[in-house]
């Protein structure tokens, strides 16, 4: 297959870009660079050094006879987004270009309207220039668990059957998102929903849930090739921090009581999931929707099996409490299904069983964290 990776050079978009590659299909990753230049923005940084997608791309090139090929460019310029597509007319086009940091999106008017434009905008040209190009293409967006947030019924995917005053309907799932970014997200399922109603196009909308991990097995045939792995307040996601934390005897810090729970899956999942849904196409105008998830933890019971793993390593680390810089229920009821993938056949991995090598792994690397980049300083009510 022709497969467009959007977002290629993030901590998502480059482990596909060389799974796909490996695999014997033609892949041509874009991006922006919009994330690396967040993060000069905020003053944060991968763990590691992280070269760019072209230097990445050039070293895979070299080690590999199928080759990913490099497009740099904005999808919020229309021109570009229609001549890419114009040109390559794709299978698949996997979609991770957007902002991603819901701490970012709240920092204040500038970062929430920049995540809105960035996001919206690009997905409705991607829509634009599919319809015109190539209106057989399977676009697979990746979202977010997050755009749920936590209603007090079943999470189910995507869709819910719903009666009301004695009628009957199959309506998508109600969503109550957490930040501006997620509602950035809502709306771009929304237009991909309505693009494909009315325009016959086909696409698979993915829940994502927290994906931890850093290594799989295309980053392992050499170093240089690593993908961007944070464990800041801005981009580093919770599996992560913990991990780096426990490492350099920091406490694992709990946003408030703790209790709320989350969808997670590794890294490594994100790439089986994603290749199941490109095997297993939508129909003509059909929008299939999944939750992309394998395990679901609160944030104390994910901090102490974090903790038990750590002391394994002679890492006695303890867990605190902070105040929640969120806007968020901490006590809740949350019970989302992912049968679809389960039935399509994912194969499970267990955090318990990857957590030790997370660790293992970060106690080799030599690196340097910036301790005040772990503090969240982003408060959801002061945005």
């Amino acid at each position: 297959m022709k497969i467009l990776i959007l977002g290629g050079d993030g901590y998502l978009g480059w482990p596909t870009s060389m799974y796909f590659s490996e695999r014997g299909h033609q892949v041509i990753a874009i991006d922006n660079y919009c994330k690396r230049k967040i993060e000069l923005d905020c003053d944060v940084s991968p763990l590691t050094h992280v070269r760019t997608l072209e230097e990445r791309a050039k070293i895979w090139n070299e080690l590999q006879s199928n080759k990913i090929e490099v497009k740099i460019g904005d999808l919020q310029n229309y021109r570009f987004v229609y001549d890419l597509l114009e040109d390559y007319k794709p299978d698949c086009i996997i979609h991770y270009a957007e902002q991603p940091s819901a701490p970012y999106s709240m920092r204040g008017r500038k970062e929430a309207v920049f995540t809105q434009q960035n996001n919206v905008i690009g997905n409705l040209n991607l829509l634009f220039a599919i319809k015109a190009n190539c209106p057989q293409t399977h676009l697979i967006k990746l979202g977010t668990m997050g755009a749920y947030g936590t209603p007090n019924i079943d999470i189910e995917e995507g869709y819910l059957n719903i009666n009301h005053n004695g009628r009957d309907d199959y309506l998508p799932f109600p969503k109550s998102p957490f930040s501006f970014y997620h509602l950035s997200k809502c709306a771009d399922s929304d237009n991909i929903l309505f693009a494909c109603k009315s325009w016959g196009l086909r696409a698979t909308d993915l829940n994502q849930g927290v994906v931890y991990g850093i290594e799989t097995d295309q980053t392992k045939l050499d170093k240089k090739l690593n993908t961007s792995f944070h464990y800041d307040a801005i981009f580093g996601t919770i599996v992560n921090r913990f991990c780096v934390q426990a490492t350099n005897n920091l406490p694992l810090t709990i946003y408030g009581t703790g209790g709320q729970n989350r969808t997670f899956l590794n890294i490594m999942d994100t790439l089986q999931c994603v290749e199941i849904a490109m095997n297993n196409p939508p129909k003509e105008s059909e929008c299939k929707i999944f939750n992309q998830f394998t395990e679901i933890f609160n944030l104390m019971d994910l901090a102490e099996i974090i903790q038990k793993e750590a002391k394994k390593f002679d890492l006695n680390v303890s867990i605190e409490k902070i105040s929640n810089p969120r806007v968020e229920k901490e006590q809740h009821y949350y019970n989302p299904k992912n049968d679809s993938f389960l039935k399509l056949g994912l194969k499970k991995r267990k955090l318990e069983d990857f957590i030790n090598t997370q660790i293992n792994f970060l106690l080799k690397e030599d690196y340097k964290i910036k301790l005040d980049c772990i503090k969240p300083n982003i408060k959801w009510n002061k945005t």
